[in-house]
């Protein structure tokens, strides 16, 4: 995907995803996990699992979580309690993204950072208070569980851009996924795809930061 034309002073806020972007997901640790506890194969579990409408709903917070829990243990056709399933499913954060925190204490100097993040209420408990120091670099974090909207749909663009208080063409965003990339060009907004954090290093040189 091309990144967009940036110069110096083209934006007046930074606004981040949050999964491998600033910090490193491995879903295959939960796999693992439920598969321990299951006493089946990892294969036999991603195999079954898919982002359903349970799982888009969790994530805009109209789910709790021991209905996503139930359903998770149907579409994966295994029997572990809750706690077995939400072990596995926070054992998916396995650290800061490479670089990124210089990166954001440079930015923050320069430019007020927001993150905008599709997640769910016990991955929010448990990042929170475990990624604090990279999490104070922002002036706002705005949770899809929060805000009952999730990326790429265009109103969860506009509320997050009314937000930020900016105009969208002034707001740049960095997000690993293409199809979140293309719904928040749809809104406006510069975007850059991030792979690492060499993606990030050179949108704000580009950026004149």
């Amino acid at each position: 995907m091309p990144l967009p034309h940036l110069s110096a002073g083209s934006a007046d806020a930074l606004l981040f995803d949050l999964g491998r972007v600033l910090i490193d997901i491995d879903f295959s640790k939960a796999v693992a996990c439920w598969a321990g506890h299951a006493g089946c194969t990892a294969d036999e579990i991603a195999a079954r699992f898919v982002h359903d409408e349970t799982y888009h709903h969790h994530e805009r917070g109209h789910v709790s979580d021991a209905d996503f829990f139930a359903n998770l243990r149907s579409l994966l056709g295994i029997s572990i309690t809750d706690a077995q399933f939400l072990e596995g499913w926070n054992a998916i954060f396995v650290g800061e993204v490479p670089g990124i925190a210089p990166l954001l204490a440079r930015a923050a100097e320069k430019l007020p950072l927001y993150v905008f993040s599709n997640t769910n209420r016990p991955h929010v408990e448990h990042f929170s208070p475990r990624y604090a120091e990279l999490l104070s670099h922002f002036r706002e974090i705005f949770l899809s569980s929060s805000i009952g909207l999730r990326k790429p749909d265009a109103a969860a663009f506009d509320h997050v851009v009314q937000a930020i208080g900016v105009p969208a063409g002034r707001i740049v965003f960095f997000d690993d996924l293409a199809e979140n990339i293309e719904g928040a060009r749809a809104r406006g907004l510069q975007a850059v795809q991030v792979r690492s954090s060499a993606d990030v290093a050179a949108a704000l040189d580009a950026l004149g930061i």
